[in-house]
């Protein structure tokens, strides 16, 4: 392998912008910003979802959205939940009425 084709290789402290959790992992990323981390000083590198706090892995049934991605879709699309649901609605009403008779 050439060594100048590759970037060097390097422990680094992931911390979770969520929930605060740190791990330490190898990596090639560079990062300028350094924390003390369990007496030693590493580079360190903030992640917004890690296994600390992502659902699949908590086993909690919430999102965790930075981005507001889930809030524009259920704005986007309630509109047209509300006229499903109301025309569903209609079609119950109507199959009422001709049991009736």
């Amino acid at each position: 392998m050439k060594r100048q084709g590759h970037p060097p290789y390097q422990e680094i402290l992931f911390v979770d912008s969520s929930t605060g959790y740190k791990f330490v992992c190898g990596s090639t990323l560079q990062p300028k910003d350094k924390e003390e981390f369990e007496g030693k000083t590493y580079p360190v590198y903030r992640v917004a979802i890690s296994s600390a706090s992502h659902p699949f892995f908590t086993r909690k049934n919430q999102f965790v959205d930075a981005e507001g991605r889930v809030d524009k879709f259920n704005k986007r699309y309630s509109e047209k939940k509300k006229q499903a649901q109301a025309a569903s609605d209609q079609e119950e009403k109507k199959e009422q009425k001709k049991k009736k008779k």
